[in-house]
């Protein structure tokens, strides 16, 4: 499994590489108050990693919410949701 999983993680990196290099000319960013110019491949990759963060955050917060509600209901709330959830 651990080779499969670096032989995925390579093929990434690889394919970063190339969509670095092939996407090498700088594109300018007014965010308002300051500008920044990026190579249009960083601009990619961190849009890609701020969504990434931010979809994990959104699903790490609805888990802990729902974890929560079942935390506060006791006992008898968290076996009612195991047996709702196991019939699905």
């Amino acid at each position: 499994m651990r080779l499969i999983v670096t032989l995925i993680l390579l093929l990434f990196i690889a394919a970063g590489v190339v969509l670095g290099a092939l996407n090498a000319d700088l594109i300018g960013y007014d965010l308002g108050f300051t500008r920044v110019e990026l190579p249009k491949g960083a601009a990619l990759l961190l849009a890609l990693v701020i969504g990434w963060l931010l979809g994990g955050l959104t699903a790490w917060l609805g888990v802990s919410t729902k974890h929560r509600r079942l935390r506060r209901r006791g006992p008898a709330g968290a076996d009612k949701a195991k047996t709702s959830s196991a019939g699905v």
